[in-house]
């Protein structure tokens, strides 16, 4: 059972973080002054050591630490009290949380020292800028509107993008930003911004109510978009309290403890599948009984009453170890593994250039041209890299593309008893009305694209386990690669200083950690992208691939296939129902004829659709190995370049000036000093922080 924390507690834990960001943050500037500083005097000097990358590397994720954030997405049904739930998480009632759908667009609720909400378009416009008045107003549709939306499948403000909700809030400011997307039940087009966003947080949030256990909606998104995913997700199950209210005697214990035990039992079977973490129940520490309304009550009331009774304590201790402990530690530990490698790239450089000041320019000239074979060797290795990456790219590219034609095709098979859970209740006596025609092939297009939709995302799931193994594949390679890159530049170290590399110098280190800065990236340690946080899956690329995969997924299910054949379905199941005579036919009878109707027509349609969207199947895959690999030389190449560009920038000092050796060997062995030390305190708040949370 998860740990219990009131409100104030988790903000306090959050600060912590947040300072420990800070920390670390202006430790990393400290570092990137020193290299600049270092190398600006190098061009008087012995020359510059090349220190670029690395400059650059530390000022972003300096920027993203300082930017930092944890990103919750808050999903659901409508009408499950999602916006009652933010308002009692926030501490204050700003959300609109009345009956009706509330607002129709996905809103990211971010701190800011005045109070004003944004709106962003997606046709060009510039961003506006309203009151929470006005936006409440202005962004709130009512029930009857949502329903039509629904039937029309369309969005209700096509335009926008999303709208950003900025509130000086303590918990805002201590690092928290909450997603709020339309629900669950909305409209097709709108779950897609809110699913297609589903990478982009560190969490989910996952409203139900207790009063409508698990429907059928909320499990198809659960199956589709959130299973075997490996995503963070809480389950907050809403109004626990008014089970009370729906018993005979609601005073009576014994018919309260046994409503309560079996609706336990119904959530428990429904959601545990989706509280595994590589073999561990989690149940207990993802799965929560809240009342929302009543904590929120409280908080407006005071600041300071206790939360003890509406699940919320127990809620916020399971978040507050998620996010302040396991995320904490991972985006900290990135932090201190670039400064490692920092640390560790100017200790090899200060100790080559150290023992190369006191040769004459000519001897000097003779040993940078012996290492040329090594430099050779260093480009072999890099194509030898990228061909790996080519082989896993077409390998995988190949596997996907024929997993989605064979996918497709084998639809026909199964379509009878899969689509039986998608058909509405459709009124076949509406066939007769021409005014009541259109909604009946409207309920039937709807149903048809609810059930596409969920088999490209069923599929998605296979090709997403496909591209994990590809990237952890090249993660492995990568740290093999690595190993061969490292024993090279030692060779050239040795070769124009005469001794070999001293290994193992900086504490706390791993093997991982010692490799080359590109490999350490391509291995998946390092993330430069802003709020992500890296792992085997990504190979460390500033990059979501899942992203690219899901949102084509998206397009492929309801643009492409969907309007390309439903309307062509349609028309014939029509005539035949009509041919058949309504009124001769018993209800299943017709239900039977529809499906078989729809099967056939749809058969019709398969391998066209398979060989249509192979191509930008394949093509999509391709374009996520190839973002890795354009990455991958880049960081290759410069590290090349850098040292190259070292012994050049030596050569070419020594040419033009007489460099003072003991003047020089003082300065280099201070700013080596310095940023060993500088790593060593941002090492110290990292192992800290750790065993302050263990």
């Amino acid at each position: 059972m998860a740990a219990k924390i009131e409100a104030t507690k988790f903000i306090d834990n959050l600060d912590r973080v947040a300072k420990v960001r800070s920390e670390i943050a202006d430790y990393l500037n400290q570092m990137v002054a020193t290299l600049n500083q270092a190398e600006s005097e190098g061009k008087n000097q012995s020359g510059q050591l090349g220190l670029d990358r690395d400059i650059q590397d530390l000022n972003q994720v300096s920027k993203n630490l300082r930017q930092g954030c944890f990103r919750l997405l808050v999903l659901g049904d409508m009408k499950r009290g999602k916006s009652t739930f933010l308002n009692a998480l926030i501490g204050e009632n700003i959300l609109p949380s009345d009956v009706n759908p509330c607002t129709a667009l996905l809103t990211i609720l971010r701190y800011g020292q005045n109070q004003e909400v944004t709106v962003y378009f997606n046709d060009g416009k510039p961003p506006r800028k309203v009151d929470f008045k006005s936006f409440k107003r202005l962004y709130t549709i009512d029930p009857a509107e949502a329903k039509k939306l629904e039937t029309e499948n369309k969005k209700a403000f096509p335009d926008v993008d999303y709208a950003v909700v900025e509130y000086p809030l303590s918990l805002l400011e201590k690092g928290i930003e909450i997603v709020d997307s339309p629900g669950l039940n909305d409209t097709e087009a709108r779950n897609e911004l809110s699913l297609g966003y589903i990478k982009n947080c560190h969490a989910i949030l996952f409203v139900l109510r207790a009063s409508q256990p698990c429907t059928l909606g909320e499990r198809r998104y659960l199956e589709n978009y959130i299973k075997y995913r490996g995503l963070s997700v809480f389950f907050l199950i809403n109004a626990w309290d008014q089970i009370r209210e729906s018993l005979i005697d609601p005073d009576d214990p014994e018919e309260l403890e046994e409503a309560e035990e079996r609706l336990r039992h119904v959530f428990r079977a429904n959601l545990a599948e989706y509280c595994q973490i590589e073999g561990y129940d989690c149940y207990d520490e993802r799965v929560f009984e809240i009342t929302a309304l009543n904590a929120l009550r409280r908080r407006i009331k005071s600041p300071e009453l206790s939360l003890e009774g509406t699940g919320f304590p127990e809620f916020m201790g399971a978040l507050n170890s998620f996010l302040t402990q396991e995320r904490a530690i991972a985006e900290f530990r990135q932090a201190k593994i670039l400064a490692h490698q920092t640390s560790k790239h100017i200790q090899d450089a200060v100790e080559r250039r150290i023992p190369l000041l006191e040769q004459d320019v000519e001897e000097l000239k003779q040993r940078i041209n012996s290492v040329e074979p090594e430099f050779e060797k260093l480009n072999q290795i890099r194509e030898q890299f990228i061909g790996e990456i080519w082989r896993v790219r077409d390998s995988k590219a190949q596997i996907i593309t024929e997993s989605f034609r064979s996918y497709v095709l084998n639809l026909e098979n199964s379509f009878e008893s899969d689509f039986q859970r998608y058909q509405p209740d459709l009124k076949f006596m509406d066939l007769l009305n021409a005014g009541k025609r259109k909604a009946f092939e409207a309920s039937f297009q709807e149903a048809f694209e609810n059930y596409i939709n969920d088999k490209i995302a069923g599929w998605s799931i296979s090709a997403e386990r496909e591209m994990d193994t590809g990237f952890s594949q090249l993660s492995r390679l990568a740290a093999q690669y690595g190993t061969d890159y490292a024993k090279v530049t030692n060779r050239i170290t040795e070769k124009l200083t005469g001794h070999k590399p001293v290994a193992g110098r900086l504490s706390q280190s791993s093997e991982q950690e010692d490799s080359p800065a590109w490999a350490t990236w391509a291995m998946g340690l390092v993330s430069l992208a802003s709020g992500n946080f890296a792992g085997a899956a990504l190979a460390g690329a500033g990059f979501d691939w899942q992203n690219i995969l899901l949102n084509f997924v998206a397009v492929v299910g309801i643009s492409g296939v969907v309007t390309a054949i439903s309307g062509m379905i349609l028309g014939p199941i029509t005539l035949l129902l009509l041919s058949f005579g309504v009124g001769a036919l018993q209800i299943d009878k017709a239900r039977q004829k529809m499906i078989q109707e729809a099967k056939k027509e749809f058969a019709k349609h398969l391998p066209q659709i398979a060989q249509d969207y192979s191509p930008q199947i394949s093509e999509v895959v391709q374009e996520c190995f190839n973002a890795y690999e354009q990455e991958v030389v880049k960081r290759m190449n410069d590290d090349i370049q850098a040292r190259k560009a070292e012994l050049e920038n030596l050569i070419q000092q020594r040419e033009q000036q007489k460099v003072n050796q003991e003047q020089e060997l003082k300065r280099l062995t201070h700013f080596k000093d310095q940023v060993t030390s500088t790593f060593n305190k941002i090492e110290t708040i990292y192992q800290n922080f750790v065993s302050s949370v263990s």
